[in-house]
């Protein structure tokens, strides 16, 4: 599939290096950025084909926030709407509502947290409010000795957007995350390291590289349905209210695993061989309910 702002390539062991391509404007952020990633996430991505997704910037920056050169609504909002919580829930798949009054960083960002792959972003440069928030519903975020992040939303009189408020007091905790988005500063990534959003810092050459061996090294001789279940599993229970809530689907994902490539890892763990597993992410089983 062909973007206008994006480029993706993949490697012979299903690492896809996605790279948000505007060089130029510093890789804003616009609507078609916004549409594109949500595809990509949403299909191309969900190829079996794909292993594991590595995403980072064109040039210097990684993103540089949502592009403010655009006429009217710079988010693409319709301002002739007026939503409420009844109305956006009713209505959220609706045309009107979806386009005209959902947040395009959090439809991006569903778009990530729901594939059943590692994804980790490698922020090269600058990220900057949708630029940094984008990056929290990955998996892992490496940073460059260069980047620079900033939560800058206050400056700018709007909030912290694209599903962030769920997913970065998570991973940082909530007094940073609300030191973070009070103050509106730009951190370095010696702060950023420090506050345990970014996993670890590279040279800027090496960046790169080292995100896409730490992808390799996640899924080179794993079962993909393995890994999808694992992150599901994760994820979901982790928020759950009651350990009965993992056990549920704990015990589903088990079933499911250890009578499909769970008996070729017992059996290749047994004749001291690399496993060969069969299954295809596109086929995980279903542990939690509708």
């Amino acid at each position: 599939m062909s973007y206008e702002t994006l480029t993706f390539a993949v490697d012979d062991d299903g690492i896809g290096l996605l790279t948000l391509s505007r060089p130029d404007q510093l890789n804003a952020f616009n609507v078609t950025m916004a549409r594109e990633l949500e595809q990509f996430f949403l299909g191309e991505a969900r190829s079996d084909d794909v292993r594991a997704v590595v995403v980072t910037g064109a040039g210097r920056a990684f993103c540089a926030g949502m592009d403010l050169s655009a006429e009217g609504n710079v988010f693409g909002l319709d301002e002739s709407l007026s939503p409420t919580p009844e109305s956006l829930r009713e209505h959220f798949d609706s045309p009107e509502y979806a386009d005209g009054v959902r947040d395009t960083g959090g439809r991006v960002t569903l778009a990530i947290h729901a594939l059943g792959k590692p994804t980790i972003a490698a922020i090269n440069g600058p990220a900057v409010g949708i630029g940094a928030t984008m990056t929290l519903a990955m998996d892992l975020r490496l940073a460059s000795t260069s980047a620079r992040i900033g939560f800058v939303f206050g400056r700018l009189g709007i909030v912290p957007e694209a599903c962030s408020s769920w997913f970065l007091p998570r991973i940082v905790g909530l007094p940073t995350a609300l030191e973070w988005v009070y103050s509106a500063d730009i951190l370095s990534a010696e702060q950023a390291l420090e506050g345990r959003l970014v996993r670890s810092l590279h040279e800027p050459d090496d960046l790169v590289p080292a995100a896409v061996e730490l992808a390799r090294s996640f899924v080179v001789d794993r079962s993909p349905v393995a890994l999808a279940l694992a992150k599901q599993l994760l994820y979901r229970n982790s928020a759950a209210a009651d350990p009965l809530e993992a056990h549920l689907s704990d015990s589903l994902a088990m079933f499911y695993a250890s009578i499909g490539d769970g008996k070729e890892g017992v059996a290749a763990f047994k004749e001291k061989r690399t496993p060969s597993f069969a299954s295809k992410a596109s086929q995980t089983p279903r542990v939690f309910p509708t």
